[in-house]
């Protein structure tokens, strides 16, 4: 884990990251919030390119939760099944559909807490509807930020809710909103796991990252 870098430091992390792409975008598809939603409690332990796959012709069948319910399960499987734990994500879908059929009058709610109470979505889930959907400053933490985090110095942590508290309490305000999207990126893209790009990173001369393959 790297020290915190101090803020001028940061500042200019973000400046660039906005100067190279100042409205960046999550890769999963979907075409409204509830949509959203399953996408992204379907990507947990599959990447965007699978649960894009899988969902392109389940969401034109249903993408509400009622259209959900009356595909039923087992169709829901049919179309999933090439993710991983397809089965309990479907079950989950299902089930968070019907709550918000019962509960919500088919809408989905925006508060983290109602969020995080539907089956198959957890924080990190709620943190991306929030910011993708309703442009909250939410800081969605996955491997590739906690990853990135404790390399660079950038908002380094000892687990997810550490990192979390670390972006809104280090990166700027006016940074805030596109954080976690530039970071995801970043880290998926450049900063990778095993053979990260050093060579071509644009923060290189920041980072505080020991093992530079440059």
């Amino acid at each position: 884990m790297a020290k915190q870098l101090d803020y001028h430091t940061i500042r200019e992390i973000f400046t660039r990251f906005e100067a190279a792409e100042a409205e960046p975008v999550g890769e999963l598809d979907h075409v409204n919030v509830y949509t959203l939603v399953v996408a992204v409690a379907l990507s947990a332990q599959a990447t965007d390119v699978g649960v894009n796959r899988a969902t392109k012709e389940l969401f034109k069948i249903a993408d509400t939760p009622q259209k959900m319910l009356d595909l039923g399960e087992e169709q829901v499987i049919e179309h999933i099944k090439t993710i991983g734990l397809y089965r309990n994500k479907a079950k989950n879908v299902i089930k968070l559909s019907r709550i918000l059929v019962d509960d919500y009058g088919g809408e989905v709610p925006n508060s983290r807490a109602a969020l995080e109470s539907l089956p198959g979505v957890g924080r990190k889930t709620a943190n991306v509807v929030l910011n993708m959907w309703w442009r909250y400053p939410a800081q969605a933490v996955d491997t590739h930020i906690f990853r990135f985090g404790n390399r660079s110095g950038v908002c380094p942590g000892k687990d997810v809710v550490a990192v979390e508290r670390a972006i809104e309490d280090q990166i700027p305000v006016d940074f805030q909103l596109h954080a976690h999207h530039w970071m995801i990126l970043h880290g998926r893209y450049v900063c990778k796991a095993r053979k990260p790009l050093c060579g071509t990173c644009l923060i290189r001369d920041l980072c505080l990252f020991e093992d530079k393959n440059l």
